[in-house]
């Protein structure tokens, strides 16, 4: 019996009134990987993984049988009979068909800057960029004070002109890096696109590629990596930017500390990225590897469950509704999801917390009226407070904006509901 997207209707071997007549569909991708098949439309971004007979069965409807002659077939070659009128309600609800009304889906078009994703991602791209990370790492061993480190961010006394540097020069590095995502997709005639959320209380650039899954999965994997392989290349450009403005005596003009001060900065990204919680780009990089469908979901539920064993509590989750293959990989995933946050811990503690204490000490220092502060330190002093709680506030305006839209969709459902 095909794996179905929503609850199946009783009965068996129904066929819908018009069982005798082809049914209309939309352009559908067919994507084996292991022993399911993941169908979708790559236009909409809607995709639903079915096992190989249900995949089949789909495949016969598009290719033109009707329901009796699919039913049929489906009969004959796997000894059971199959639902057709449920299986064609189910395709209906994810969008597959089309209406009858409704005209032939055209050819896609060629989506933009998909010429500048295959020169950028090409062999001669590959090189330069091998360069320019060796080039980089020789820097850094002739010249250690080119390593990035916390005290790079100081290259001013004004706490809120670092502050608004910081913010400032990030915004464009985590453009480049969600960009990234987006140019590797567009190469593969991907409609990735961006837009701007937030995770816990980050503010941050996201890139949608819903169409990704409907690919090879050994194609997958660039665009995934592709946002660390920039912050990657940014690290190796600044570090080159600062080596080449070193001065004779060793220290660095203002452009160089800035290099070197968002060389830490992405230096931080690039360790956010084990933040597994979070789901970032190495998630998604160990689930495509391991072929999973929501490993997250799965290994907090796991979690959960091996949590209320140890309190001598029934388990909250059952692991009859897990997917087979997360179910597997989460018996081990779900204790590396704790180590991640352990590693975000440390992250935070030896990487931001020695930054947060020297700022903190001296903006504290100069608002207390310790030694002796000029008017225009005490000024700066409480700007960097000001923007400090503004950088907090406005993801906390964000999340209370998503709960209001949720709780509205919610009281809309209520309503409509009979």
């Amino acid at each position: 019996m095909p794996e179905k997207s929503a609850t199946a209707a009783p009965g068996e071997g129904r066929v819908p009134d018009d069982a005798e007549q082809p049914l209309a569909f939309h352009a559908l991708s067919f994507q084996p990987d292991g022993e399911e098949v993941t169908v979708g439309r790559l236009d909409e971004g809607t995709f639903v993984v079915l096992p190989a007979d249900g995949a089949e069965l789909l495949r016969r409807l598009v290719d033109g049988s009707t329901c009796t002659q699919a039913a049929q077939w489906y009969e004959q070659t796997y000894g059971e009979p199959v639902d057709i009128a449920d299986f064609v309600a189910d395709i209906g609800e994810l969008g597959f068909l089309r209406a009858s009304d409704e005209p032939e889906p055209a050819a896609p078009r060629p989506v933009r800057w998909m010429l500048l994703g295959r020169a950028v991602f090409s062999p001669v791209g590959a090189l330069a960029y091998l360069a320019l990370l060796a080039g980089a790492v020789a820097a850094m061993v002739h010249t250690p004070a080119l390593a990035p480190g916390y005290h790079h961010l100081f290259f001013t006394h004004y706490m809120s002109l670092l502050m608004v540097t910081m913010f400032l020069g990030q915004m464009p590095l985590l453009l480049l890096h969600e960009g990234a995502h987006a140019l590797a997709g567009r190469r593969l005639g991907l409609p990735s696109r961006l837009s701007v959320g937030r995770r816990l209380y980050y503010l941050v650039f996201l890139t949608t590629m819903d169409g990704l899954v409907g690919v090879p999965r050994r194609k997958r994997y660039l665009p995934i990596l592709a946002g660390i392989l920039s912050d990657l290349g940014v690290l190796g450009a600044l570090t080159l930017l600062a080596a080449a403005t070193r001065r004779s005596d060793g220290s660095f003009p203002l452009p160089g500390e800035l290099a070197l001060a968002l060389a830490y900065l992405t230096l931080l990204r690039l360790l956010w990225q084990g933040w597994f919680f979070l789901q970032t780009d190495l998630y998604y990089l160990v689930v495509t590897a391991l072929g999973c469908v929501d490993l997250q979901t799965t290994a907090k539920q796991v979690v959960a469950n091996r949590w209320n064993t140890l309190r001598g509590r029934p388990a909250p989750h059952d692991p009859e509704r897990w997917h087979p293959r997360d179910r597997a990989v989460a018996r081990w995933y779900s204790v590396l999801l704790v180590g991640g946050y352990a590693f975000s811990l440390a992250t935070l503690v030896l990487g931001l917390l020695p930054v947060v204490t020297r700022v903190l000490g001296t903006v504290f220092d100069r608002l207390a009226g310790h030694g002796s502060h000029s008017a225009l330190g005490l000024a700066d002093s409480v700007l960097f407070l000001a923007l400090s709680i503004g950088e907090i506030a406005l993801p906390a305006v964000l999340f209370l904006r998503e709960r209001r839209t949720e709780r509205a969709a919610r009281g809309r459902t209520a309503v409509s509901a009979p």
